[in-house]
């Protein structure tokens, strides 16, 4: 007999598009739908599994124990910055002047976020999910947001989801919002801004350590998708099972408990120390950048650190690259350590293309048949809008 699982529940919702229908060429905007959509399911995965399209919003899912909220927050916020992104360059790219393509910006996106107990009963092949908690997370798609708090675009997440997760929304600037319901009475959730964090995506400065710049760097292949890759490096549970001799990986100081710009981890090497690493730059799933101190029986090192994630053809290539250190004494260290170095990083990228591997051939060996998207890709919306390269 099926037995109820823990899941996450999402919603990502296309909001304006009832007013955006008003007096416009429904080809166009229909196309226009198809890409924006795709764009979003996209985004979504692998983290998530699409359950349903359910017109202008797709309603995905998750295992909730394959999810923590630093997670949650990346994929979300990297989901609504690429449609920001795609929503802007199909309208600069197009030369159709319909009202369809000039209101492209009316478009805008919404989430709604909630954790509970679902039936994952399958039907010809595909998941269909049952339970209370997929009836909640579709009705909080209805709120009050943007008439009590003027936000268009946000997360909107249940208290439930909030503690399923641990993250502490009011240390990362949630706004509070009791919401009632007929039949639920009221549901406590937090609302996070979206546009507020696309504008700070936009204005902040990016740290990156380039090939040039690069002291040490050190690549590896991987048949796993950027998204899977950045869960293994990123994730505090995931790192010390490739991270040849780290025993542990700690949040020491991390807004709201979230890992992003600001954070700090200490990564624990037994009684050989360990690295310092405050995290100056994060951008899911291209790269991250941070300042490391390296403990070593010669005193500390400081080094820009970054890792990239290059997608390809067949997977991800994922660039280590750390930066020269910046006095004499350092580099002496570093250039003595070297060897050493080398050594532990050919075991642990070893390690590390194995997981990703063996973690994408179970995925694929459990995946069962999600719903199509709509048949109109990218490519095809430029070109039947018109659009030049």
């Amino acid at each position: 007999m099926l037995q109820p699982e823990p899941v996450c529940l999402l919603i990502a919702d296309i909001s304006g598009y009832t007013r955006y229908l008003a007096g416009v060429e429904l080809d166009h905007s229909q196309d226009i739908l198809a890409d924006l959509i795709g764009t979003v399911v996209t985004a979504l995965r692998p983290t998530f599994r699409l359950a349903k399209l359910e017109g202008d919003a797709a309603f995905v899912f998750a295992p909730a124990a394959k999810l923590d909220g630093s997670l949650l927050l990346d994929t979300i916020e990297r989901c609504y910055f690429g449609f920001r992104r795609r929503r802007r360059d199909v309208r600069q790219a197009s030369s159709c002047s319909c009202n369809a393509c000039v209101r492209i910006p009316d478009l805008n996106l919404k989430f709604v976020v909630h954790d509970g107990m679902a039936l994952r009963h399958r039907i010809a092949g595909r998941e269909e999910l049952l339970g209370s908690d997929v009836i909640v997370v579709h009705r909080i798609l209805k709120n009050e947001v943007v008439e009590r708090l003027g936000i268009d675009a946000y997360a909107l997440f249940t208290q439930a989801s909030v503690d399923a997760v641990a993250i502490e929304p009011a240390a990362l600037g949630m706004q509070p919002l009791a919401e009632t319901y007929e039949h639920l009475g009221e549901v406590g959730t937090w609302v996070h801004d979206l546009e507020l964090r696309w504008q700070e995506e936009e204005a902040r400065q990016r740290v990156f350590v380039t090939p040039a710049e690069s002291w040490f760097t050190v690549s590896v292949n991987t048949t796993a998708p950027p998204q899977l890759a950045w869960e293994f490096l990123t994730a505090p549970g995931r790192r010390p099972s490739w991270q040849v001799g780290v025993t542990e990986v700690v949040l020491v100081d991390g807004p709201g408990n979230r890992r992003a710009v600001g954070a700090t981890n200490h990564c624990v090497h037994g009684a050989n120390g360990g690295v310092t690493e405050e995290i100056l730059d994060w951008r899911p799933y291209d790269y991250l950048s941070d300042r490391g101190t390296h403990e070593t029986p010669a005193g500390p090192v400081k080094m820009l650190e970054t890792i990239e994630l290059e997608p390809t053809a067949t997977g991800t290539t994922i660039h280590f690259r750390y930066g020269k250190p910046r006095t004499a004494k350092e580099r002496a260290i570093m250039l003595s350590l070297e060897p050493m170095y080398r050594e532990v990083f050919a075991a642990r990228m070893t390690r590390l293309a194995d997981q990703l591997d063996a973690e994408i051939a179970a995925r694929v060996a459990e995946q069962t048949e999600e719903p199509e998207l709509p048949a109109s890709k990218a490519d095809g919306v430029l070109a039947n809008l018109g659009a030049g390269r």
